[in-house]
């Protein structure tokens, strides 16, 4: 439908010595980059083929979806521990565990051939979300929930000025992290190329484009969702193809980035689904 080939692209003598309370902050600082948060999030991770080496367990916590939790970790052979609430607050940053946490290796990273390749595997038209500088992990875990619902082959984020996947990112995802492939990568632009040259279209999702509503989204693209304050940065926004905005009609000028991510997703989702005449 689409091709790019004839576009253009656009301090004292104390200051080594730490407290009891310091070092136990800098151990959960440490432990959210690799531990997992809440029920729904674990039991979703534990459905998946990841690497899990520790389920933590808060004792006396044996009731409703704890039960299946620790049934499914026992058949996986994984470790089971029990420790008691202080010591769980403490691994999960003040994270809301809801009684379990797991721990794993290191985040399973993708990479933008891996979602390339997915979309042909499905013999779908690549549809891929690109976040610019999001660094909220409520909201990225927002996004990447509502790719994932929406039929989305990835995510791609960057290495720098962005939130990575943690603990609240795969708790607000609902688990969907662990089901959607997401890139990080050292340039974003670099990686816009790279779609480009695979026959895919990228929109900014920004203020002073066409309304969305009014985008044809039946063929490879990608969305750019901007930071929570700059929104989508310069040069980005110069390699993007069109602009897509969402029309307000309230007294509020700007929506939440994960709200305007599910207006446009969903519309991008109806339109490739819709029959063929």
């Amino acid at each position: 439908m689409y091709s790019h080939k004839n576009k253009k692209s656009a301090g004292n003598g104390y200051k080594n010595q730490k407290t009891e309370a310091e070092l136990e902050n800098a151990e959960s600082r440490e432990a959210k980059e690799n531990l997992f948060i809440g029920r729904n999030a674990v039991l979703e991770l534990l459905k998946t083929d990841k690497q899990v080496d520790k389920l933590y367990v808060q004792k006396g916590e044996r009731e409703g979806s704890i039960t299946l939790i620790v049934a499914k970790a026992v058949e996986k052979r994984i470790p089971v521990v029990e420790v008691d609430k202080r010591r769980l607050d403490m691994m999960s940053g003040g994270g809301a565990h809801q009684g379990v946490a797991a721990e794993v290796a290191e985040t399973d990273y993708a990479s933008v051939e891996d979602i390339l390749a997915l979309a042909k595997e499905r013999r779908e038209k690549p549809f891929i979300i690109i976040c610019d500088s999001i660094n909220d992990p409520h909201n990225l875990g927002a996004i990447i929930r509502t790719a994932e619902c929406a039929g989305a082959h990835g995510v791609i984020i960057p290495k720098r000025r962005s939130v990575s996947v943690n603990s609240t990112v795969a708790k607000a995802s609902a688990g969907a992290v662990f089901h959607t492939l997401v890139a990080r990568v050292p340039n974003l632009n670099t990686a816009i190329q790279q779609l480009k040259e695979n026959n895919v279209w990228i929109w900014a999702v920004e203020t002073g484009g066409t309304p969305y509503y009014e985008h044809n989204y039946d063929c490879g693209l990608a969305f750019v969702l901007g930071g929570e304050d700059t929104g989508v940065s310069r040069l980005v926004r110069e390699n993007c193809d069109f602009c897509a905005s969402i029309p307000l009609y309230g007294k509020i000028n700007s929506l939440n980035v994960s709200n305007a991510a599910a207006v446009v997703l969903f519309e991008a989702a109806r339109q490739r689904a819709k029959p063929k005449s």
